[in-house]
């Protein structure tokens, strides 16, 4: 574990939940010298031959997924701007220019690095490790609908129900 994560009490919670999910930080010293850390989950990304999901903190205050090249896209929670307005190029019955509105999201900026960083584990936990709990180890999606229909159609080997019931601190089982 990195030296960052040792001695201040919130970053060492960051690190000792980092080592419980299998996160490593894989921060090159370029991206360490301006602010960015990246981590790299123990989960397969579906989309890239398997390669190991990837998420950054950067000192913009933005959090993003490092996975897609292209498309690497903000993991910051959204919301509404302030509306704008632009010249349609029309005019009303008065002569007067129509003008549309054009509502904005942008993203909540988080400018503390250890909030960041306990954000990103967060968002991980939620989006990655819990919302994908039903991936396997080689990266393959068991869908919902299949895990419900193999459990349904197990087959049960004991149907007798184990009922104990405690009396003065004595455990019975009912048979």
């Amino acid at each position: 574990m990195k030296a960052m994560y040792k001695g201040d009490e919130r970053y060492s919670k960051v690190g000792v939940l980092m080592d419980l999910l299998g996160i490593k930080d894989v921060s090159t010293t370029r991206q360490e010298k301006n602010g960015t850390i990246v981590w790299r989950l123990p989960i397969k990304n579906n989309w890239k031959n398997g390669k190991l999901i990837e998420v950054a903190s950067f000192a913009s205050g933005y959090v993003r997924n490092q996975n897609s090249g292209y498309s690497n896209y903000q993991l910051n929670k959204r919301c509404e701007g302030e509306p704008e307005y632009f010249d349609s190029g029309r005019l009303d019955e008065l002569g007067r220019p129509m003008y549309t509105k054009f509502n904005t999201r942008s993203c909540v900026l988080i400018p503390i690095e250890i909030d960041r960083l306990e954000y990103l584990i967060s968002y991980c936990l939620k989006n990655y490790f819990i919302k994908r709990a039903n991936e396997v180890a080689d990266g393959k999606l068991i869908p919902k609908w299949r895990h419900e229909y193999d459990v349904k159609n197990a087959v049960i080997e004991n149907t007798t129900p184990e009922v104990s019931i405690t009396v003065n601190g004595e455990r019975y089982n009912v048979i």
